[in-house]
């Protein structure tokens, strides 16, 4: 059978955060899964970076695991550090910026269809 989680060792230990690199005034992500309902993907964010706002299908929760990001969701701003998460709900405007560099877990859950 195919891993359902890709990009990452299995049955071992392994540094999350180690998995994806920072370059300077980039964001840099790796896809863990993209499954119907559900999508992982690890970010590593130079320090200034940002997504624009957008929305998204499902509930995405952002689990930070190194540094500290502002994420603005339907316009009100939140820090976010190492060791926190926060959920952007489905379908409701939300925006990403690094305060420092900062490297993050998404996890995105949709509705089955």
């Amino acid at each position: 059978m195919d891993a359902l989680i890709k990009n990452l060792p299995h049955a071992e230990t392994f540094d999350l955060a180690g998995q994806v690199g920072y370059e300077d005034g980039k964001v840099v992500s790796l896809t863990l899964a993209q499954r119907p309902g559900v999508g992982s993907t690890l970010f590593a964010f130079d320090a200034g970076e940002s997504i624009s706002t957008h929305a998204a299908p499902g509930d995405a929760m952002a689990i930070v695991l190194e540094g500290a990001a502002e994420i603005a969701i339907d316009g009100t701003p939140h820090t976010v550090g190492a060791g926190e998460a926060i959920i952007m709900p489905a379908g409701v405007p939300h925006a990403v910026k690094a305060a420092t560099r900062f490297k993050m877990l998404l996890v995105v859950v949709k509705a089955d269809r």
